[in-house]
């Protein structure tokens, strides 16, 4: 697998898998820098590094087409996000996910990341519709970080 950073036509379908607000998605997206993934010329996965502080950079998105689901394609994206970071001189990549995304929060820290804080209310407050994941209602955002 090889990632490669785009600058236009973006593919939505997949970052939308991972963040429902096309909204969010179009705000950041501007700010960021956008990396796929691709196998036979297809994109299988996507993720967005996006600046937020000095030295500091956020995985903002983070997502795999549904048929390459759990072959290790989203750890090996998480992986390569670490990676460019460092290379663009971060001290600090962060992330956030969901309350109720589990299988996120169990790759997060297999990645190295540790939790570091809690957004209480972010998706009731930043998302129009309820999103449930897992049996539970997604409320709070969970912070991550690792150093670099």
């Amino acid at each position: 697998m090889k990632t490669k950073r785009i600058k236009e036509a973006y593919p939505m379908d997949l970052l939308l898998l991972a963040d429902p607000s096309r909204k969010l998605i179009e705000q950041y997206i501007q700010r960021g820098e956008c990396y796929i993934a691709e196998k036979n010329s297809e994109t299988i996965g996507v993720y967005v590094l996006l600046p937020t502080r000095p030295k500091t950079v956020e995985l903002v998105n983070i997502a795999v087409a549904e048929q390459y689901q759990g072959k290790g394609i989203g750890k090996a994206l998480v992986l390569d996000a670490i990676e460019k970071a460092k290379q663009q001189g971060y001290k600090l990549i962060e992330v956030g996910t969901g309350n109720s995304s589990i299988g996120q929060l169990a790759l997060y820290q297999k990645c190295g990341f540790r939790i570091t804080g809690v957004d209480k209310d972010f998706f009731t407050i930043h998302y129009e519709e309820e999103i449930v994941e897992n049996g539970i209602i997604c409320v709070d955002m969970i912070r991550l970080a690792r150093q670099l």
